[in-house]
């Protein structure tokens, strides 16, 4: 790219820019050069807006984390079937560059070392934040009567999210959405037969 053209959102133009290379090379593949490449700017752009790479791609993860905040799946409480609102929370969440994500998150170790810093606790994050987004909605769905009162959200949620990554993983492409489905009606049976009693 010529000097002195000014870039519009280079942060977020970075950050579309790995995830495609993500998408494309996985973890790996996942370099600097690659994503400057793939941006289609000069190296230096990417060490001007941060500190080094793996800065960079902790604010990767971090605007990841945020999208999946932005969902809310707390407002579906209370409306349309739980499985369903479970079943697409997982499709959102396991998306194929989300998936990509944990990958990354999993292979380098300074990257968990720097997100630990604003994120502590144990778990990969982006996985136990997606955990903890079910956990509260289904909290919500106890408190007004559709699961079990005294369901365990933490470990379903959890149960929820291991078994959206088996799902999703390894797959050129997601699953269809009646396997989920079946996957998630599993989990949480036993609370919500509970809830009739």
């Amino acid at each position: 790219m010529p000097t002195g053209v000014a870039l519009r959102d280079v942060r977020q133009q970075l950050f579309d820019a790995a995830e495609r290379v993500l998408l494309r090379a996985g973890a790996n593949g996942l370099t600097s050069r690659a994503v400057t490449e793939e941006a289609g700017v000069a190296k230096g752009v990417l060490h001007r807006h941060f500190e080094d790479f793996d800065a960079f791609l902790a604010d990767l993860v971090q605007s990841r984390i945020a999208r999946l905040e932005s969902q809310d799946l707390r407002s579906s409480a209370g409306t349309g079937d739980i499985a369903h609102n479970l079943t697409r929370a997982l499709a959102d969440l396991f998306d194929p560059v989300a998936v990509s994500i944990v990958g990354l998150v999993i292979f380098r170790d300074e990257l968990r070392t720097r997100l630990r810093r604003t994120r502590p606790g144990p778990g990969i994050p982006v996985l136990t934040d997606a955990a903890s987004m079910l956990a509260a909605y289904l909290m919500e769905e106890c408190e007004l009567g559709r699961i079990a009162a005294d369901a365990d959200v933490d470990a379903l949620a959890l149960s929820l999210i291991g078994a959206g990554h088996m799902l999703f993983a390894g797959r050129e492409v997601p699953p269809p959405e009646q396997e989920v489905a079946k996957v998630v009606t599993a989990v949480i049976a036993d609370a919500v037969q509970r809830r009739l009693l």
